[in-house]
């Protein structure tokens, strides 16, 4: 029993390393795109409001793959061993 315990508090830990491997994601892509707008200002002043709203908009999208990430890792360190360890304990009995 202790085993299987162990086993499943491993195994959400790891889950949850590997989704906050989806942080990355967001961060490269931010920079690039900040680096684009950074040029696009520098060659055209005068489209300066546009991009400057597209670059938001882009860059609140890209983040929300690292918000649903965390939030994936959330899950598993806190609320699925439970799960799994009631429904271990319930099949058990």
């Amino acid at each position: 029993m202790e085993l299987a315990i162990g086993i499943i508090l491993g195994c959400c830990a790891l889950g949850a390393g590997i989704a906050m491997i989806a942080g990355f994601g967001p961060g490269i892509g931010e920079g690039q795109a900040a680096a684009k707008a950074c040029e696009a200002v520098g060659r055209q002043p005068e489209a300066k409001s546009d991009v400057t709203s597209t670059l938001i908009l882009g860059c609140a999208l890209a983040e929300t793959t690292g918000i649903y990430a965390l939030v994936i890792a959330i899950l598993l360190i806190f609320v699925a061993p439970n799960i799994f360890i009631t429904a271990l304990k319930n099949g058990l009995h």
